[in-house]
């Protein structure tokens, strides 16, 4: 491989997305004394936020849909009677207390040391762009990265390859000298592919690797044996 440039996904790569966001719910349910447990609430609004970024990627809701809908569902789902205007208040909240937390995924510090001597690095995020780049400072991981694209910086998200022609622009690179490393194949896996780049599948929660023909690692540790 002739691998010059790394081009890293933040949430669920990196960035512990899922013990931030339960910290944040515990503080922002405590604050506006929404009676109901933290962890009742996340088993159903898990899937639903999942579902709800796959249509935002694919363009079908908007923004603020998002981050209404994902709530609303969610309470609808445990029939748990709450104001449109808490749930505003809870979403606004969300985001604004969200990047306070950063915890990071096991290995990703030994991991960006490894790497940065040998390569640059960047960040391709989806993520809201007044969140993620607060993430990255606040976590300490700004130090390790050249340019950091959000797809709201863009206007379009991964897996479009126009945000992947973007980034490779900003890092002054080609797709051949490029491999993008994330949690989501289709976002990040087959949008890097389709665009000419090399990928590897950050399948944390499998069991073992199932999907033929992809670079596929079950922990951060295990890149090190590809880069």
């Amino acid at each position: 491989m002739n691998i010059k440039h790394v081009f890293f996904d933040l949430d669920h790569t990196l960035w512990d997305f899922d013990k931030n966001s339960e910290l944040t719910f515990q503080e922002v349910f405590q604050e506006l004394e929404i009676s109901i447990k933290v962890n009742d609430f996340l088993e159903v609004y898990m899937p639903i936020n999942l579902n709800y970024w796959r249509l935002f990627r694919e363009e079908k809701v908007s923004k603020s849909k998002l981050r209404y809908g994902r709530l609303k569902d969610s309470f609808n789902a445990l029939e748990f009677t709450i104001s449109d205007g808490k749930i505003n208040k809870i979403a606004d909240l969300y985001i604004e207390y969200l990047p306070n937390y950063n915890y990071l995924l096991e290995g990703t510090l030994d991991l960006l040391d490894y790497l940065k001597s040998k390569y640059k690095m960047h960040i391709i995020t989806n993520g809201f762009d007044e969140v993620q780049h607060l993430k990255i400072k606040k976590s300490g991981l700004n130090s390790y990265f050249d340019k950091i694209i959000t797809s709201e910086s863009v206007g379009v998200k991964k897996p479009n390859p126009k945000i992947f022609e973007f980034a490779l622009n900003q890092a002054n690179t080609i797709p051949q000298e490029s491999i993008m490393i994330g949690d989501s194949y289709d976002a990040d896996v087959i949008g890097a592919l389709e665009f000419g780049m090399m990928a590897i599948h950050c399948n944390f929660k499998a069991a073992e690797n199932k999907i033929g023909g992809i670079l596929s690692v079950n922990s951060l540790e295990q890149i090190k044996d590809y880069l």
